[in-house]
Formats: C-alpha cells, sequence, structure tokens
C-alpha cells in the first residue's frame, strides 16, 4: 500500500475506534473481552495510572507505557505522537504539572474530539489536542523536552520521516521514548494486508531498520529498554491467517512461529545537546 492508502485505511480504523462502532489494539487479541483498563495493566500501567484519567481516554491500543519509561520532570513540555483519545498525554500532565505542558497530536479528526471533551471533562489545562500527521509536526524546532510514543509509529508508512520530524521539534539534550511494535524477522507476504496493518503488525519494521531509521533521524544513545513477544492468539485471529490456515496454507504451528518474530519494543534515544 502507498503512503496515502495507508493513512487513509489506518484513520478510518481508529476513527471507527473512537466513535465506538468497533474496538481494536495493538498488543492483544482480547480486546473484545476484556476492558481496555484490563488491557493497559497487562502491558505496564499501573492501577493509579488507569484510575487517574478521564473514563473514554484509555481505549485499550498501546503496547507498552512510554510515560513511565520517560522519566518526566515537572515542568516539561511533552510531545504525544498518535495521541488518540488522550490516555497517555493526560498521564504525562499529571508527572510535569501545571507549569509543564502536553501536546497530543493525531491525524483522526474523531479521536481529536474524544481527546479534547476528556481534556474538558477532567480539567486538564496544560494539555492540547492538535490536528495532523506524525510525518509532518504541527510543533515548532526545539521546543519539546520529551517526545513519547506509544504503539503509532509502526502504522506509519515513513517510520524514517516521523524520527527526522521528532529529532527537529526536540530541544539539545531531550528524548524520546517509543513503545511499538517490530519484526525480528520478515513476515510472509500475506500478512502485509489491510487488516494486518491496522492491527499494529502489517506495517511493523524489522528491529534492526527501525533502530536504523532512530540513529539516521541524528539520535544518540539508542537504547533498547525491553522486548516481549507479541501475542501468539492476535496474531492467529487475524482474518488473513485464518483463511491461510483454513486453505490449508499456514499450519498453526507456522503461525505461531511467525508470531515469534513479531515483538513489542520499548526504547529510548536523545538530541544530542551539541546539535
Amino acid at each position: 500500500m502507498k503512503g496515502d492508502s495507508v493513512r487513509k485505511a489506518v484513520r478510518k480504523r481508529y476513527g471507527s475506534i473512537a466513535k465506538g462502532e468497533q474496538s481494536g489494539c495493538c498488543s492483544s487479541s482480547c480486546c473484545n473481552t476484556i476492558t481496555p483498563e484490563e488491557v493497559s495493566k497487562k502491558i505496564g500501567y499501573s492501577d493509579e495510572d488507569v484510575n487517574s484519567i478521564p473514563e473514554g481516554a484509555n481505549l485499550g491500543l498501546g503496547c507498552g507505557n512510554p510515560v513511565a519509561l520517560a522519566s518526566l520532570k515537572e515542568g516539561e513540555a511533552v510531545l504525544d505522537l498518535g495521541s488518540g483519545a488522550g490516555f497517555d498525554s493526560f498521564l504525562a500532565s499529571r508527572r510535569v504539572g501545571p507549569k509543564g505542558r502536553v501536546i497530543g497530536v493525531d491525524m483522526t479528526p474523531e479521536m481529536l474530539e474524544r481527546a479534547r471533551k476528556n481534556a474538558k471533562n477532567g480539567g486538564f489545562e496544560n494539555v492540547e489536542f492538535r490536528l495532523g500527521e506524525i510525518e509532518n509536526l504541527p510543533v515548532a524546532d526545539n521546543s519539546i523536552d520529551v517526545v513519547i510514543s506509544n504503539c503509532v509509529i509502526n502504522l506509519s508508512p515513513e517510520k524514517g520521516r516521523v524520527f527526522r520530524e521528532a529529532h527537529r521539534v526536540l530541544r539539545p539534550g531531550g528524548r524520546i521514548m517509543v513503545s511499538d511494535i517490530v519484526l525480528l524477522a520478515p513476515l510472509p507476504a500475506f500478512l502485509k494486508s489491510t487488516a494486518s496493518l491496522v492491527a499494529c503488525v502489517g506495517g511493523a519494521a524489522l528491529k534492526k531498520e527501525y533502530l536504523k531509521a532512530m540513529e539516521g533521524a541524528g539520535f544518540a544513545g539508542i537504547r533498547e529498554l525491553e522486548e516481549s513477544v507479541y501475542s501468539i492468539d492476535s496474531l492467529i485471529d487475524l482474518p488473513e491467517v485464518k483463511e491461510a490456515i483454513g486453505a490449508g496454507k499456514v499450519s498453526i504451528d507456522q503461525a505461531r512461529g511467525y508470531a515469534k518474530n513479531v515483538v513489542s519494543m520499548k526504547v529510548m534515544a536523545i538530541k544530542q545537546p551539541s546539535d
């Protein structure tokens, strides 16, 4: 799929999720049977995190907790790439306090509408949400202390550009903290469909290419903090995998093997102070 087609598919899916027409997440196939709160706790959020944000802000869409990784300080400016309904933005808001600020950027109007409503209902005066693509951030150069992102960059058809934009907006010495889906080995061609893309699998990059894109954008001190295997059931439940298994083209054991090459990675890096 070409860039515009990818963005259109992602915007349609996540707009539908924002309106409550369907559920979905990158980290687990259980999204239809367990609550977003339960999903979040499975991927690193505490009870306090889950209970401290406005109702409706947590859609269970992440694959980690970048706010916990970021070690946010009071007074810092934070940028949340692909902010969705605002879950991570609101958690960041509490960490940076009234002297800090948080900017969430999302390309889906329905998500922005929901996030802004959540911010108003929760009284988050130091949070704002902007319409924009993460490949073309509506944010000034050298204006951000910390960039966070949760299971979003894998959806972009231009990951290198995303990291270059993140590098641009960070102040010298600023840092980026990301939770995302990457691959340890290439997936078969039939797992590159729209369904697998919006499930955060089809668009995922090889781990080494992902890290290389960060380095190519100018980031230094790149450090992987944690890695865990993607849910095997999540991959087997994808429509194209079920179809392939049903047609005898792929065995369940082969599908499980594919799943072992899909991992959730938490990684950090800095923009060198001398830049």
